[in-house]
């Protein structure tokens, strides 16, 4: 078995970026994942899922950190994680978010067609997604 997902959205919101007690830096931001369709009747509908995005690898953090912001289009690929935690009032709760590790993550920003590979290498010269999708993305 193999957990892995893939997500193409825009952010909500800014990264926001926290240091961890061991010093390491975590992202988390959320993208909006849009789906479009017409309904028996031909009536337009829409539906926004919101992905939750928690980022832990050292090369991505900088990404988000110095690329990434409220608006863009991105894809996302990284693990499904379940996370139990309690509320202020000692209920249980769970959250369900996408986590891109040190080797089981990527981000790719569609607007201008870099990607965290890309940025590791070096080599800006990909084509971007956006190109070939653009009348294909929901959005």
């Amino acid at each position: 078995m193999h957990n892995q997902c893939e997500f193409i959205g825009r952010l909500g919101a800014d990264p926001e970026i926290r240091t961890m007690q061991s010093g390491g830096q975590v992202a988390n931001f959320t993208i909006a994942c849009n789906e479009k369709w017409k309904d028996k009747s031909g009536q337009k509908q829409e539906k926004t899922e919101w992905v939750r995005v928690i980022v832990f690898s050292k090369g991505l953090v900088d990404l988000t950190k110095s690329y990434i912001k409220k608006g863009d289009l991105i894809f996302v690929q990284g693990k499904m994680q379940t996370r139990k935690w309690q509320d202020s009032s000692g209920s249980d709760k769970y959250t369900t978010e996408i986590v891109l590790g040190n080797f089981d993550g990527k981000i790719t920003m569609l607007g201008d067609g870099k990607s965290s590979d890309d940025l590791k290498s070096g080599d800006n010269s990909t084509k971007s997604l956006n190109d070939d999708l653009e009348d294909e993305i929901p959005f």
